[in-house]
């Protein structure tokens, strides 16, 4: 490979603050808030120029799972559809607190940052690091005014591939262990002209609903290639529109700029496809057409961070409460889409997933080992593959975001590294914060 050598240049500090946030996604957002309402000053960086990530800007139909907490209680309150926006949706959108208006949900969370006064720098990327031994002091960023320095006491990656970690040094594992196969990439979409009256909505692989020309599933296998083969359809907040999860592609590392540019343009060349099999086998899809498709690729799996804890399936599935919890009241069940094909994996649970009580996420599991003033919040926390086929959940994610900016916050005015900051201490910002156990 070609190289040069880039001249050394003074990168001058354009910012300075308490807790920076690396990521604008639902980890991020709650991070944010976290550690803005434990009383720091806080910074958070996006790439895009929306806040919400993949709930968002990824087009996702829902809030998965059952989880609870006073940041994602009350800003599912808040973006709920409510009958004075919109004409017509049908009773179940109009009921459920979990199906997503993208544009009220993305103008929610901002207005949520503005009144805790989080300053956000959007279009912003991150580029580096700025290290002193094994500290993190802040990372380097680029954006329209060029390559400048934030500073920061602490730093919670909430970039969803751990991006601030890995250029960190932070050991970490590629998908799961043995092969380091990951789960499959989509493109979100939407459609419109669908008719609601008569439309089907199978919201699970194991959706398998009759329709005139067989069952949807079985249709949709032998009428796609692999890895394409599912159906996926949900109800939006917008008349006559459904957002749409058949587009998938595996083999896909999201660290690897190739790899997602060449993946970004398959899942775009598969929606005819998508909407051809719609207008022939789908009920009320007849006249259908795309009406919008996300503008970012859901990258489901990527890097698994050592942590000082590694959250495991018998954790998850034994409810487990730790004794240094920092996230609550989270739900949702074993969902490894199939890192071959279509559909589910066969280690994943849906529908047969049994445990019914909502279980914790650990300090530990957000604090990297061997880096100082870092912190993780997201889907790239300590975990193992099937573990985090479940905390990867958007609400989930939000959770241990406000978790990790709280113990960011508490370390900072005890004015010690996070790892040896007493959860005790954290525990009680997060339940004067709203956070049950």
């Amino acid at each position: 490979m070609k190289s040069i050598i880039e001249p050394v240049r003074e990168i001058p500090v354009s910012e300075e603050c308490d807790v920076l946030v690396c990521g604008g996604g639902p980890a991020g957002f709650g991070a944010a808030i976290g550690a803005a309402k434990a009383g720091q000053a806080v910074i958070l960086i996006e790439r895009n120029n929306i806040i919400g990530g993949m709930a968002t800007a990824g087009l996702m139909s829902h809030w998965t799972g059952d989880s609870e907490g006073p940041v994602l209680d009350d800003m599912l309150s808040r973006a709920k559809v409510s009958e004075k926006d919109y004409n017509y949706y049908g009773e179940k959108v109009l009921k459920s607190k979990f199906i997503i208006d993208h544009e009220k949900l993305s103008l929610t969370m901002l207005k949520m940052l503005t009144e805790h006064d989080v300053k956000i720098m959007f279009y912003t990327q991150v580029c580096d690091v700025v290290m002193e031994e094994q500290e993190l002091n802040g990372v380097i960023v680029e954006n329209k005014s060029g390559r400048h320095v934030v500073l920061a006491k602490k730093i919670i990656d909430a970039t969803g591939d751990g991006d601030v970690a890995a250029k960190a040094g932070v050991t970490y594992q590629i998908g799961r262990d043995g092969d380091n196969a990951m789960q499959p990439v989509t493109l979100m979409l939407q459609v419109a002209g669908v008719d609601y009256n008569k439309a089907i909505f199978p919201g699970e692989f194991e959706d398998n609903i009759k329709v005139p020309k067989g069952f949807i599933q079985d249709l949709a296998h032998d009428y796609f290639e692999n890895p394409m083969g599912h159906v996926l359809l949900y109800p939006s907040t917008i008349d006559g529109v459904v957002t749409v999860n058949m587009t998938n592609l595996t083999g896909v590392d999201g660290t690897d700029d190739k790899q997602v540019s060449s993946s970004e343009v398959k899942l775009r060349l598969q929606i005819d496809k998508v909407i051809d099999f719609l207008r022939e086998y789908a009920p009320g899809y007849e006249d259908c057409r795309l009406y919008r498709t996300a503008s970012m690729i859901g990258v489901r799996e990527t890097r698994h961070f050592a942590c000082e804890y590694t959250v495991t399936e018998q954790d998850i599935s034994e409810a487990r409460v730790f004794d240094d919890w920092i996230a609550t009241r989270c739900y949702f069940n074993f969902d490894i889409h199939n890192i071959e094909g279509a559909g589910l994996d066969k280690n994943g649970k849906q529908n047969e997933f049994q445990q019914k009580k909502k279980y914790t996420i650990p300090m530990g599991a957000v604090i990297p080992l061997s880096v100082e003033n870092l912190l993780l919040a997201g889907r790239s926390i300590g975990g193992t593959h099937v573990a985090h086929s479940n905390y990867r959940a958007m609400a989930i994610c939000l959770n241990v975001g406000q978790g990790a900016g709280v113990c960011a916050a508490i370390a900072n005015k005890n004015n010690s590294p996070v790892r040896k900051t007493p959860y005790e201490k954290i525990q009680q910002e997060l339940i004067e914060q709203g956070v049950e156990v």
